[in-house]
């Protein structure tokens, strides 16, 4: 389904419609933050959670927000859910939250003063993931693109994605799911749009936060339910070693949940399947989503 409508700094628009300025610093120099997140029935899942990591990227860019960004963010999030029919108690919707630094008509890096951000909310049906997917897993190859462990922007959800656009172009070359980024010491890092998981002898790790990753809400979440079943639950510095040798693994982000990886690099992890363990956790957090919301 394409989308209808955008809300654009406070107004529901036509999908179609004109939008931003050109001279938006979004648009001319990813200079922005952005979130994506999932509703059902309604509910945003772990709206502050998204709301706090949006404040944090854009304080990391020293982007001002509104002090009733919060607010004004949560009305436009409903109005828009209302408008694009998925509101409702069958309502399962991706969204986007992106703010940018706003119009500057000068040229230049070095951002003016003043100004009002930019704030722009989109909608889509949440479309399951395809069969294969789940029955079979996801295929990962390793990016030629390093993640800097103290580039201070790597834990900043920035507008600035041509790395993990490029990463996601080798991916299909090498006839791959996705690409999982290393650092430049060589550790696993995390997917172009998700966290990275693997389960060896009743441990669930993940890399660190040191491991130039962004910190995600499905992730914190998944290192507390790996203690609630009995899973010792671990972030580190992993290797890709690591992830060839063990027992299952997966991917986790807000909107598609947990995706099992079932090939690293051309091998298969574990017997080539989808684990007991990938598959749990999945269906936990659909669980937990469910749950948000009373259905």
């Amino acid at each position: 389904m394409v989308p209808r409508h955008a809300w654009v700094d406070g107004r529901l628009l036509p999908a179609d419609a004109p939008h931003i300025s050109a001279f938006d610093r979004g648009f001319q120099l990813g200079d922005g933050v952005f979130e994506t997140l999932r509703a059902r029935g309604g509910h945003v899942t772990e709206l502050d959670l998204h709301l706090s990591r949006l404040g944090r990227s854009a304080a990391g860019l020293g982007i001002r927000l509104p002090d009733d960004a919060p607010s004004e963010i949560t009305g436009g999030i409903h109005a828009l859910l209302e408008a694009e029919g998925l509101g409702g108690a069958d309502g399962d919707a991706a969204l986007r939250i992106t703010t940018s630094r706003g119009a500057s008509p000068a040229r230049g890096l070095l951002p003016p003063g003043g100004g009002r951000p930019t704030i722009v909310i989109q909608a889509w049906p949440v479309v399951p993931p395809p069969a294969g997917h789940l029955e079979r897993g996801l295929a990962l190859v390793p990016s030629a693109v390093r993640r800097d462990p103290t580039n201070p922007l790597a834990s900043l959800k920035t507008t600035s994605r041509a790395d993990y656009v490029y990463a996601r172009l080798e991916a299909r070359r090498a006839g791959a799911d996705d690409a999982l980024f290393l650092t430049t010491d060589g550790h696993l890092s995390e997917g172009t749009t998700a966290n990275v998981f693997l389960v060896r002898d009743g441990e669930m790790a993940t890399p660190s936060l040191d491991c130039a990753i962004l910190p995600g809400t499905t992730r914190d979440w998944l290192l507390r339910w790996a203690r609630t079943v009995g899973l010792r639950a671990a972030e580190g510095r992993l290797t890709a070693a690591d992830l060839a040798a063990a027992d299952e693994a997966f991917l986790s982000s807000s909107v598609a949940g947990i995706l099992p990886v079932t090939r690293w690099a051309g091998a298969p992890i574990g017997d080539g399947r989808p684990g007991p363990w990938t598959l749990r956790a999945r269906a936990g957090r659909e669980a937990f989503i469910g749950e948000a919301h009373g259905s």
